[in-house]
């Protein structure tokens, strides 16, 4: 059945998991707790599944998760004790992760399933704000190995039909990802590469958008960002699977460590 066409999301998913740690972050996180609560409702229209695509995960087909109820993987390191405990028992969906698999192998892109792989912190962090009672149904599907943004463009045209289907993309990564630079050196270089994200995305014309995105390392600041671009190629399948449909940004904020943002396409 067609259902009204969803839009699609990349979102800065927050560092480790914060959202179990709010003695320690002490409101670093409250804008980003606020934007993901309320999230689902602005969608204005149901959701039937999450196919969620984390900066956490990469093989060398594109690769679904296809466990009917996954389970947790701490893909975290040096985080207090409880946080390795923490459950998020969304239902996986086994026949969701076969139709994606036919959509990629469709677009003659490799594809496979992973019986065994459970919800890593890009994925259940998020999630566990945004459908806090974890009964979405929720499949990851995995970055390629090489991190081609033409790609997961090409990834992303693929999925296309899933939105209306009723199925929400979510691409949960980070815009601005460098780890040794977090705090007053990563102002500028972020902002910079901000500026560019939303001129490119928001701003500029729509259908040089993908060819914009495919040359990423052009932008100002691009490699202090992400000197290695996993946490931005989540945005390249958001984008392909929306590609000739304008972008809003939902999300923006200044911080002390840096600047960051979240965008939605349709």
């Amino acid at each position: 059945m067609t259902l009204p066409k969803l839009p699609t999301f990349f979102i800065s998913h927050g560092g480790g998991p914060w959202p179990w740690m709010k003695t320690q972050t002490q409101g670093v996180y409250d804008q980003t707790e606020a934007f993901l609560k309320g999230l689902p409702a602005s969608i204005g229209q149901p959701v039937k599944a999450v196919l969620m695509v984390s900066a956490h995960w990469e093989e060398p087909a594109f690769t679904l998760q296809s466990h009917p109820q996954p389970g947790m993987l701490y893909d975290y390191y040096g985080f207090p004790a409880h946080t390795y405990e923490i459950k998020y028992p969304a239902p996986g969906s086994v026949a969701l992760a076969e139709q994606v698999h036919g959509l990629i192998a469709g677009a003659g892109l490799p594809a496979a399933l992973d019986a065994q792989r459970g919800f890593d912190h890009g994925a259940f962090v998020p999630m566990a704000v945004m459908y806090p009672e974890a009964q979405m149904p929720m499949v990851q599907l995995s970055l390629k190995l090489g991190l081609d943004p033409a790609e997961h463009l090409a990834l992303g045209r693929a999925l296309a039909p899933l939105r209306e289907q009723g199925v929400l993309i979510l691409g949960s990564g980070f815009s601005f990802h460098n780890l040794r630079m977090y705090g007053p050196a990563a102002k500028a270089p972020s902002a910079q590469f901000d500026a560019w994200l939303q001129q490119t995305l928001v701003h500029g014309p729509v259908d040089q958008r993908s060819a914009a995105l495919v040359a990423w390392e052009r932008a100002p600041a691009a490699r202090l960002s992400h000197p290695r671009e996993e946490h931005l190629l989540p945005l390249m399948v958001a984008v392909g699977a929306a590609e000739s449909e304008a972008s809003t940004c939902v999300f923006f904020e200044e911080s002390p460590l840096c600047t960051i943002s979240s965008h939605r396409f349709g």
